[in-house]
């Protein structure tokens, strides 16, 4: 079987079991979302917080150190630019032609006057980014949250939005064509290098979080749930503005 069939297998595998158990009521809940799997997740939770304490969050630390704060916005606009194809189509599913709109109009004056997206011209012309993913369009479906998960290594989550990010990532152009031409490594690259941007933009919310909750655990879980649910409202809430959990 080629890796285009494995891929395919894989995708609807991941949405058969989104739908279905999205579809699943547990016992276990919170008052937002069902957490039938808490012992493990909270085994998982605290692995990952040993991991990112002792490895990631000083190399995040040390790239903000090295990397001066203009840099690193360069970064995360060309990343941000990279994601438009996948951000039009999310919202093209969801039927917002506005959104639509704004993600053409983004891509174009960023791509052709901002460097490739270097610069976000566009967003100093008050045109406004918004994150959209698979798992945002699941919800606009009507499709709910399903189980919490934790994964290792990839942290907080549910069936339903790593189902969208299985979804994006195979969808996603740029990575088949660089499957394509025999660049896979590129993939990775990219995909690490997402991962560094996004913990280095949340590094003080999370550093916050982590010494200030009783239950890290809990306290992640509820703040999880509030910014996926103020993303698919395209709210104007952020981690940053959240309440404090004590």
């Amino acid at each position: 079987m080629t890796l285009f069939s494995h891929s395919v297998t894989r995708l609807f595998i991941s949405l058969a079991l989104a739908l279905s158990l999205s579809a699943c009521s547990s016992p276990h809940t919170t008052s937002e979302i069902s957490d039938p799997f808490e012992s493990r997740n909270r085994a998982v939770h605290k692995f990952n917080n040993a991991i990112d304490k002792a490895a990631i969050e000083p190399i995040v630390k040390g790239y903000r150190s090295a990397v001066p704060s203009p840099a690193r916005k360069g970064v995360r606009n060309v990343l941000r630019n990279l994601r438009s194809p996948i951000i039009l189509a999310n919202e093209l599913l969801q039927g917002d032609l506005d959104g639509a709109g704004h993600v053409i109009t983004r891509a174009s004056v960023n791509t052709f006057i901002g460097v490739g997206g270097l610069f976000d011209v566009a967003g100093h012309e008050n045109i406004p980014y918004e994150s959209e993913d698979f798992g945002q369009t699941l919800a606009v479906w009507g499709v709910g949250h399903g189980p919490y998960l934790v994964a290792p290594l990839f942290g907080p989550g549910s069936v339903r939005d790593y189902t969208g990010l299985a979804v994006d990532s195979f969808a996603d152009p740029l990575n088949h064509w660089f499957f394509n031409i025999d660049k896979d490594a590129l993939v990775y690259v990219g995909g690490a290098t997402t991962f560094l941007d996004k913990r280095e933009e949340l590094l003080d919310v999370l550093v916050d979080l982590r010494n200030s909750s009783i239950d890290h655990y809990a306290t992640l879980r509820s703040v999880y749930v509030q910014n996926r649910n103020n993303l698919i409202t395209d709210g104007e809430t952020s981690l940053d503005s959240l309440p404090d959990f004590e």
